[in-house]
């Protein structure tokens, strides 16, 4: 690939005019051909034709000039917690503190995105584990291929804001800076699955959170790393 055309329609924006930060990264993540890290400089404009260019060993989104997300070669390894419950997922849901959100038309947890529109990944405390939160997700039919299969930029939407809200006791409004996802088994419209994530480390404006997706048995079927920087109000 030389160069390839990404086109982010509003539907998936985080801020209202720009898109949400796991998608935009998952969009660029399936264009390179092994695991990586996307790094993201500028927001992603919507409705707007804008072009991906191989660089390097890797992969570079950009509008004219100006470039907006970087891909580049990595896999991590992080200590992964056991899923939570069922009960606990939906139990933490009902304590999802974006009802009072400062981006309530994000596509993955926005409060004011109807279901079968955003994703309405409302991921709350989970009991006596601080900076550690879940929910409960339902994958909409439009989000699949013909075979059933959920697309991997949804997957890495998913894992996306919920390790916002588990870093959140420590930075109130943040935006996502470097994120990768590892997709270990696919995933089928309609299945409920357990979205989980937890903080890992706070260095200043910086804060490491992991998040993870499991079937309703437990079993891991993706996860994530993600460095989240704190804006300056």
């Amino acid at each position: 690939m030389t160069s390839t055309t990404l086109h982010i329609a509003r539907r998936f924006c985080g801020p209202p005019n720009s898109g949400n930060g796991g998608y935009v990264s998952g969009l660029v993540a399936r264009h390179m051909e092994q695991p990586c890290q996307v790094t993201l400089h500028a927001p992603p404009p919507l409705d707007t034709d804008l072009q991906l260019h191989q660089h390097e060993d890797g992969l570079q989104l950009k509008h004219g000039e100006q470039l907006l997300a970087s891909a580049r070669p990595y896999t991590f390894d992080m200590e992964i917690p056991a899923a939570p419950s069922l009960q606990e997922a939906e139990e933490a849901q009902q304590r999802f503190v974006g009802v009072r959100h400062d981006l309530p038309g994000c596509f993955v947890c926005g409060t004011n995105r109807d279901a079968g529109d955003g994703l309405r990944i409302f991921a709350g405390e989970v009991c006596e584990h601080q900076e550690r939160v879940a929910a409960l997700w339902q994958p909409a039919a439009d989000l699949a291929d013909a075979d059933g299969n959920v697309a991997s930029e949804y997957l890495w939407a998913a894992l996306d804001c919920p390790g916002f809200f588990a870093v959140k006791p420590v930075s109130d409004m943040a935006l996502l800076g470097r994120y990768s996802a590892r997709l270990e088994q696919s995933v089928q419209a309609g299945e409920t699955l357990i979205v989980s994530a937890w903080a890992i480390s706070h260095d200043g404006r910086k804060h490491n959170a992991g998040s993870a997706l499991f079937r309703s048995d437990g079993q891991r079927v993706a996860c994530a790393e993600a460095t989240w920087i704190s804006l300056k109000r």
